[in-house]
């Protein structure tokens, strides 16, 4: 099934069911209030989703036309939200950027960082900074929400906790990052408000391009107009899902609403380091690979991070060409 929040005066908005093909949507007040009272009753709740999808679906239930515009990320803020690495291809051309060698162990134990949950930005509200000389960058990645997980458990015990499955706008400022990574304790001014996706889906929703805990479509990123990217997320992903949530659980509990990211979805295409869609390859997902290609190319990049008024889309599209999770656009504007 598919599930949104739609904005209204209180902070976690109001749940809504919406349709397979993204055209009409129905209030699911009657059966929970908010995404996470859904996710913290799931077992319950989610048969009752479940009936109600079913009948938008096949019309026989009151609906509205869905509007993307209304909606909340659709946990408008989470309780976890910790972003891996599961493409290390992405992971070892960003560290080539910062000149740092990337370790071996890379491969075997993900990367991960705890990001900040209290307050995401709308998949159509815009990324608001104050100062674009940050080297402000967009990054598709995929995500999953999780019911409860235990501590210690194994990837396959993780998997079978992921209840939801969406799109990321990790935002980063690239030129913020070195300085606190120096440091040696990790991200935080550099990782500003992320967006989701305006739907937020059951794995079972994707059908068989969901196997071995992976999302085997598609992710399209398009950057002021032109497509940017189209990597296949299902590809080149040294981790799956279970084995992320697994990697964060490994220590600690995770509660219901726990939001684990894969990372900036990257492919090598065949090359070192894959090529751009205008030299017939698959692109990238965020600007900073673009620049560490026109390093090593050209001895230094030329490709500007964004800019106040800039825009990125992102979203995928499913083997038929229909949206999956709705897309996530959003413009880049100054903090006034």
């Amino acid at each position: 099934m598919k599930l949104a929040t739609y904005k209204n005066e209180t902070r976690d908005g109001c749940l809504m069911v919406v349709s397979k093909d993204l055209s009409r949507a129905c209030s699911a007040q009657d059966i929970a209030k908010t995404m996470q009272q859904a996710l913290d009753n799931w077992k319950e709740i989610a048969p009752q989703l479940q009936m109600k999808y079913q009948a938008l679906n096949d019309n026989t239930c009151d609906s509205v036309p869905f509007d993307a515009s209304r909606c909340e990320s659709p946990l408008p803020r989470a309780y976890q939200w910790a972003d891996g690495s599961a493409y290390v291809n992405h992971v070892e051309l960003v560290r080539k950027a910062r000149n740092a060698e990337m370790p071996e162990s890379f491969w075997t134990d993900p990367l991960m960082y705890q990001g900040g949950s209290d307050d995401f930005i709308g998949p159509l509200d815009d990324i608001i900074l104050p100062s674009d000389d940050w080297g402000i960058d967009f990054e598709g990645e995929v995500a999953v929400v999780t019911d409860d997980v235990p501590m210690a458990c194994s990837p396959e015990q993780a998997s079978e906790r992921i209840r939801l499955v969406m799109l990321v706008n990790d935002v980063s400022l690239r030129g913020l990052i070195p300085g606190e990574l120096a440091k040696g304790f990790g991200f935080f001014q550099s990782k500003p408000a992320s967006s989701f996706s305006p739907v937020a889906v059951t794995p079972d929703e994707l059908g068989d391009a969901w196997k071995d805990s992976k999302v085997h479509l598609p992710l399209r990123s398009t950057y002021n107009g032109e497509l940017f990217g189209k990597p296949e997320a299902g590809q080149d992903m040294t981790f799956d899902f279970g084995q992320l949530v697994a990697h964060a659980a490994k220590s600690r509990n995770l509660g219901a609403g726990a939001i684990i990211g894969s990372g900036t979805v990257s492919n090598k295409q065949g090359t070192d380091h894959g090529s751009a869609i205008s030299e017939g390859g698959v692109g990238y997902s965020c600007i900073a690979e673009v620049r560490m290609i026109e390093t090593i190319r050209d001895g230094k990049p030329s490709t500007p991070f964004m800019q106040f008024g800039d825009r990125i889309r992102i979203e995928m599209l499913d083997r038929e060409g229909n949206s999956v999770f709705g897309a996530i656009e959003q413009q880049v504007k100054p903090l006034s």
